[in-house]
């Protein structure tokens, strides 16, 4: 009876971390474990009172940065600059808000908005990240010690828009994922333990957007799906060879400006852009060498705030200007929109499984919104007040606390019964 328990067990735990291998990327990073906004959490506040749920702590000495923190064992760790804002940051904090350490990394883009926008991916003691200009390195978490840096910008000879690299790594299979843009290739994969390159896809002579890749798995097959300037392209993540790409996405003139990772599910791919580009929907075929366009929607067209998908609705904010926007609910299998109204500005969103989170980013307002088919239905709200810039930085939850950044700033607040 021991023997046959022991067995059972083992072959559970090879079945969970089979199925964690094919589906799943780093599980602490960009948006949370699957890169899509849900952070599926229970026994949270369904009503914020007046002034919103309690404040644990505040730090100001997150460093400057629209990246999101990311919360690993009893750690928290977040990007940032500098305070001579000519290097990018890696600081650890403790559960409580007190720093641990920081350390140098890369260098910031040198351009409009430097500010650092890498979130970390976090596998065992290892941090990953990519700076503004494109160095790829690699740092152990437990003293901040760089492990190794790749000049990924210089050395793959990449191209960028005007805002430089805004990309979290992907990691994966002890691959980290960079995508560089230009004539030397469009994306590479890096040995995440020593920085030797695994394997350089295909120049699309195409330059880098601003979107993290995503990993999928589709009837079995794996693939990388992200956007350049100019495409969508699905990448096998053992050779770098592109499958397919698509290229009718909605851009009519000037530079393409792509900033979201796109949803997956059952298949399908969505993907929405601000500039009036809109939003569609990619179907892949059985064997994910090709996609074919479902739908359009030119409601929903998010700047850079995210989207997710809860119960066949996909929820997110619109571009009318760079200052303006509404908040905007689609039907997933339809394309049909459901609602688009105002509440103060254009934000990020993520969820719990159960109520939405919305952080408009130019006054810092925050909404617990009911999700429904109707209405952009907000229950309670409350304003994030101090720190600088706008408020780019998506929210994260983890175990029942709500983490909020505005600039050099990071909050934790309380949102668990």
């Amino acid at each position: 009876m021991k023997r046959f328990q022991i067995r059972s067990f083992l072959l559970l735990f090879l079945l969970v971390n089979i199925s964690v291998s094919l589906t799943a990327q780093s599980p602490n990073g960009w948006r949370g474990y699957e890169r899509n906004g849900h952070y599926d959490e229970a026994g949270l506040l369904s009503t914020w009172p007046s002034d919103g749920p309690e404040m644990l702590w505040e730090t100001l000495d997150a460093g400057r940065g629209y990246s999101s923190p990311v919360i690993a064992g009893d750690r928290l760790y977040i990007t940032g600059m500098n305070e001579r804002q000519d290097r990018e940051i890696f600081s650890a904090f403790t559960l409580n808000g007190e720093k641990i350490y920081e350390v140098e990394y890369g260098s910031p883009w040198d351009a409009s908005y430097p500010e650092t926008r890498t979130t970390p991916a976090i596998v065992g003691e290892r941090a990953w990240v990519i700076s503004g200009q494109g160095e790829v390195v690699c740092i152990g978490i437990n003293n901040g010690d760089i492990l190794w840096r790749v000049e990924g910008g210089e050395i793959f000879e990449r191209e960028t828009g005007r805002w430089g690299t805004a990309e979290s790594p992907l990691v994966f299979d002890n691959k980290v994922i960079y995508t560089s843009g230009g004539n030397k290739t469009t994306m590479v994969a890096l040995d995440a333990e020593t920085g030797e390159t695994v394997w350089m896809s295909p120049p699309l002579g195409d330059h880098y957007s601003y979107v993290s890749p995503l990993l999928v798995n589709h009837n079995g097959r794996r693939q990388i799906i992200a956007m350049t300037g100019e495409n969508v392209i699905g990448v096998n993540p053992e050779s770098g060879d592109i499958e397919w790409t698509f290229s009718d996405w909605g851009r009519d003139s000037g530079e393409s400006i792509v900033t979201n990772t796109p949803l997956f599910s059952d298949g399908r791919l969505f993907f929405s852009n601000g500039y009036d580009q809109g939003s569609f929907m990619l179907e892949l075929n059985d064997d994910a060498s090709g996609v074919t366009l479902a739908w359009r929607n030119n409601d929903h067209g998010t700047h850079h705030g995210g989207f997710v998908l809860l119960n066949g609705v996909i929820y997110g904010s619109n571009w009318i200007s760079n200052n303006q926007g509404n908040w905007v609910a689609v039907d997933w299998n339809t394309g049909e929109t459901l609602y688009n109204e105002s509440w103060n500005t254009k934000g990020s969103v993520i969820t719990d499984g159960n109520m939405l989170y919305c952080y408009e980013e130019r006054r810092g307002n925050v909404a617990l919104v009911n999700p429904n088919r109707e209405s952009f239905d907000v229950v309670s709200e409350f304003r994030v007040s101090g720190g600088q810039g706008p408020h780019w930085s998506h929210p994260v939850i983890r175990d029942g606390i709500l983490y909020l950044r505005h600039g050099h700033m990071l909050r934790a607040y309380n949102i668990s019964n």
